[in-house]
């Protein structure tokens, strides 16, 4: 029974698959947040989550990914990054019951009971301080620290891999160029989350917990951080084997597994595939349909939304933190729409200029 289990877990895991259940997951999340911060929801969910983890101990290949040195706390990262997420949420839906009822955020009754910082707070603190301190010393005892051997020009290893907090980026290689998920994308991580306080400057949900008051953002930024960071980073981690091949969770990593690729440009599809008159020597006219499409991607939409439901916003944000909004929430969108292009049609590029090592 154990085995078929484990096989039917191989078969229907893929980026694809774990990606959109993913998605969907927290898409009914933050649609129910009451529902599901529920002891009724939760306490299974967690229960199922930890039962999985579990049961996948059984298997020697999936507790030796889980095991290693490296990987024990990007699980510990999991289990953590999803109370805190419930947590939060939990609270927010309180204070939002709360706030219809005419009644005070809890942070607001909770800052009235003022104590000293010493020695009330500063005791808190030493003791945490102290916990963790015995924390880190049986940490250093149980795990051994991931040295290798020192460093041989003459070989790689098979996977190489980043560091943990850069696998997500080394993830987004398989769907776009270097430039783009070594350089563009870390800047527009950097720059948005700076840009945030500026393009919402909303006094609504400051200094409490609140998801009514706050929907559009804590629903972009959870999906940023939950969908196209901590998945990626779980991708890398502990699916991601020889030859950056993907494997499932209680799949042996075989260094000769084969995954046949036929990777094309968009201007293949559409000048050779569709058109059949085979691809223009002039970039220009070849890549024509790339840039089009692109254009038509980050223009027609904040228009169109401009003049319908965004219109309020617009009023509220101006032309200028308007547009800025847009074209990152743009990026955030076409980073999971690249790769559903990939995963679906093989699609690698939809700018391609060699001549100018220029890809998008």
């Amino acid at each position: 029974m154990a085995s078929l289990i484990k096989q039917f877990v191989n078969s229907i895991c893929s980026p694809v698959t774990i990606f959109t259940f993913g998605t969907g997951f927290l898409i009914l999340f933050l649609s129910f947040p009451k529902q599901f911060t529920s002891k009724w929801v939760s306490g299974p969910l967690a229960i199922l989550g930890i039962g999985f983890f579990l049961f996948g101990l059984t298997d020697p290949h999936f507790r030796k990914i889980v095991t290693t040195p490296d990987n024990v706390p990007i699980v510990a990262l999991l289990f953590l990054m999803a109370y805190f997420t419930w947590y939060a949420v939990r609270k927010a839906v309180r204070n939002d019951e709360r706030l219809a009822q005419g009644k005070a955020p809890i942070e607001k009754e909770e800052s009235e009971q003022k104590v000293l910082v010493f020695p009330y707070l500063i005791f808190i603190e030493f003791v945490v301080a102290l916990f963790y301190a015995i924390m880190l010393v049986i940490w250093s005892l149980a795990l051994k620290a991931p040295l290798e051997d020192p460093a041989n020009p003459t070989i790689s290893p098979n996977p190489s891999k980043a560091p943990w907090y850069f696998l997500g980026l080394q993830e987004l290689l398989v769907y776009f160029d270097p430039w783009i998920a070594g350089v563009l994308v870390p800047t527009l991580i950097i720059v948005g989350l700076c840009a945030l306080p500026y393009l919402d400057r909303s006094t609504k949900g400051s200094g409490y917990y609140s998801f009514r008051q706050r929907r559009v953002w804590v629903t972009g930024f959870l999906f940023c951080f939950w969908m196209l960071w901590i998945t990626l980073i779980c991708f890398g981690t502990f699916l991601r084997g020889p030859n950056w091949n993907f494997f499932g969770p209680f799949e042996a990593w075989n260094v000769h597994k084969v995954v046949p690729l036929v990777n094309v440009n968009l201007s293949d599809y559409i000048f050779i595939k569709w058109l059949g008159i085979g691809l223009p020597k002039q970039w220009f006219i070849r890549e024509a349909p790339g840039f089009l499409l692109l254009g038509v991607f980050f223009f027609v939409p904040p228009l169109i939304a401009a003049k319908t439901f965004c219109r309020k916003a617009l009023q509220e944000m101006g032309a200028v933190r308007y547009v800025v909004a847009a074209f990152l929430l743009l990026m955030m969108i076409a980073v999971p729409a690249k790769m559903y292009l990939r995963w679906a049609f093989n699609l690698k590029y939809l700018i391609a200029i060699p001549e100018f090592f220029f890809n998008v």
